[in-house]
Parts: C-alpha cells; structure tokens; sequence
C-alpha cells in the first residue's frame, strides 16, 4: 500500500500550517494556562472544512477519507494537541455516529450544523463508576409515550459543556445486556440536560472536559439512533473509527515533539559541538524517528481499511494502542534532550509531554487496546 501524501493531503497540510502559525500557536500557552477553550477557533475551522471531514459533501461536509481525517487531526495536534484532540472528537465520535447510524432524516437535520460547525458536537459514553466497563452504566432511559425519559450523569465528555448537541448511550434494557443499551440525540437547552463539572487536567487543557448531567430529560423518538437496544453495539463501531482519530492525533504529537528535539539537537552545543553529535542524543533520535515511522503505517493501514469499508477492529486498535504509547515515548525523550529547558514552558516539549499522556487513556486505555488485539486473533 503507497501512503505517500496524495494531493488533498498536501493542500490541508498546507493550510493547516498557515492557519495555525496566525491563529493558534501564538496563543496556544494562553489556552493552556487558562484551560480555555477557544471556541472560535472551531468555528473558523467549520469554514475551512475541517470539522465535517468525513461528512459527504450533500450534507455540508468535506467528503474526503480517512487519509485525509489523518492528516487534519496530525497537523492541527502538531500545533496544539487539545485543539486536536477537540476536532478529532466532534468528527469522529458525535458526527461519526450520526453518519454512520442515523437515518436520512436525521442525517439532514444534524451534519450540515456539525459539519460546519455552527454546531459543536458531544459524544457520550463514560460515566463515573464504569470506564471501560461500559456495559455497568447507571445513566437509563424509560418510554413515556412518544418520548424517553433519561436519568444519570455522564463524566469525561469533551465539549460536555459547550457542545451545541450529544449523542449519547444510555441504558434501556437490563445492566450488563450488551443489547440493553440505547444511543439518543439530545441537543443543548432541552430541559433535564445541563452541563456540571469542568474537569482540571494535567493536559490537553485547551479542549474541554465536562459532564453532561441528564434529570428526568426528555427526548422524543425521532431522536433514537439506530434500532433501541443497540447502543452499545454501534459504540464498539463507532471507537473502532475513534481510535484512528486518536492514532493520529498521537502522531501529530509524537511528530511535533520529534522535530522540536531534532531542531534543538542541532543548535544546541556543548564541549564545542552541537549536541546531535552525541551517540546518546542520535540514537535517542534514531529510536524517535523508526517508532514515529512504524506508527504512521499502522495508523495508515487501518485507514485503508475503513477507507474501504473492510473489518479492522484489530488494525484500528494497533495503531491506537502503538502510536499512543509512541506519543508519550517521543515526548518524554523530546524532554530529555531539551535538558532544563524542556521542563520549562518556554519551549513546546513540555506541554507534548503533559498532552501525550491523554492518547494512552481516552477512547479505550492501552490495556484495553490489548485485550481487544489478543481477542481479535485469538478468535
């Protein structure tokens, strides 16, 4: 399989740069220390066509592929990982599902909002007591004629406070019944759904993480995804796309801190020579660039796959589970080698170190990505 660049690629890599040398990296330190979250950036994203990627372009997006959606989600994460980690979670997860299960109905009256991002989306799937185990929710919807009634909160949500709608999995059946749970649309302002805590984090700090707070909130039928009782079943779908966004989201990370160490090894000197002449900083560099390399194929492939709707659930969670790991690697060594400086926030490895930690967590831990890896080939 060739994965060199193709055309679209190159011009979103592009822009991306330029926008963001204007727009983000000037201000990137700011969002950081204030965990802001700069809304108006993803606006302005909407009307460059990153925030409906993978959306057909009938319904207001962009219509390119998974190739594509890794390069937007690598090149913007280069710049800020949060900003990153935000576009990957509107395109991938809220907007993913919507696309991949809604009806045509549904479809025209929520993606061209996302894909232009006059709305910004949510997804919910994680509550307090059951991370990985998903199928314990406590969040439940009950019918009351046309409509559900959903009780329960729902935590680690990015955009849980300043998304415009949620797609969110909630419980209608029995505990542990992976059939027993249901996906429901539920867009800001209905009564019952409101935002609650603001979550303080280590990194990513310019996307935002709340909870999505559900009293006796009702949700009319036409707002169910998919057939009730397959919510579950449609997440596992829609994380197998998700972990390909937080592959490449890795990626633009682990690149991003890769070309900083590489920059600084070159102009730094010490006993008259730059430092890159050391055996310790080149092979430091060396390991760097082959996992960085490796970590781009896998992500890849698993692109190609999808791009050609193929089963990829093991490919999918490789490239998350390897590049996740290989972000945190990179950064930590991108820190080493900066020396003093890198423990600082003058320089960006520093926040690629704090930003990393987040890609071995969210969508599925690396133990996670394990036992879905030795299930797939243990079949």
């Amino acid at each position: 399989m060739d994965f060199e660049m193709n055309e679209n690629q190159l011009m979103i890599a592009d822009m991306i740069k330029d926008f963001g040398e204007r727009q983000i990296t000037p201000y990137r330190n700011k969002w950081d220390d204030n965990q802001e979250f700069p809304i108006h950036i993803f606006k302005e994203f909407g009307e460059l066509g990153l925030m409906g990627v993978l959306v057909p372009q009938e319904y207001g997006g962009s219509g390119f592929g998974y190739h594509e959606y890794i390069t937007v989600v690598a090149e913007i994460a280069k710049l800020d990982p949060g900003i990153g980690l935000s576009v990957a979670a509107h395109n991938s997860l809220c907007t993913g599902h919507i696309l991949q299960f809604g009806n045509e109905d549904q479809k025209k009256r929520w993606l061209p909002k996302l894909a232009t991002a006059e709305w910004i989306g949510a997804w919910g799937l994680t509550e307090p007591n059951t991370g990985s185990d998903a199928g314990n929710m406590k969040t439940t919807a009950k019918k009351d004629g046309n409509e559900w009634v959903i009780n329960g909160t729902k935590n680690w949500i990015t955009h849980g406070k300043s998304g415009d709608i949620a797609v969110v999995i909630v419980r209608t059946g029995e505990v542990g019944d992976s059939h027993g749970m249901t996906a429901f649309v539920v867009e800001r302002g209905t009564q019952g759904f409101k935002a609650g805590k603001k979550e303080d984090k280590l990194g990513m700090r310019s996307s935002e993480t709340a909870e999505m707070i559900f009293e006796d909130c009702r949700v009319p039928e036409e707002n169910v995804l998919g057939e009730v009782g397959n919510g579950f079943i449609q997440s596992m779908k829609v994380l197998d796309g998700g972990r390909i966004s937080i592959a490449a989201l890795s990626l633009g990370i682990a690149e991003g801190a890769f070309n900083e160490a590489v920059k600084y090894s070159q102009e730094r000197h010490q006993f008259n020579q730059p430092i890159s002449n050391f055996q310790g900083i080149s092979f430091k560099l060396a390991d760097m660039a082959t996992k960085l390399e490796s970590a781009k194929l896998l992500t890849h492939q698993a692109a190609q796959l999808k791009n050609e709707g193929k089963p990829m659930t093991k490919e999918s969670a490789m490239a998350k589970y390897y590049a996740s790991e290989c972000a945190v690697e990179c950064s930590t060594e991108a820190v080493q080698i900066f020396g003093g400086y890198g423990y600082t926030k003058d320089y960006p490895v520093e926040k690629y170190y704090r930003d990393s930690k987040l890609c071995t967590i969210g969508e599925g831990t690396s133990e996670i990505q394990k036992l879905v890896i030795s299930r797939e080939i243990l079949k």
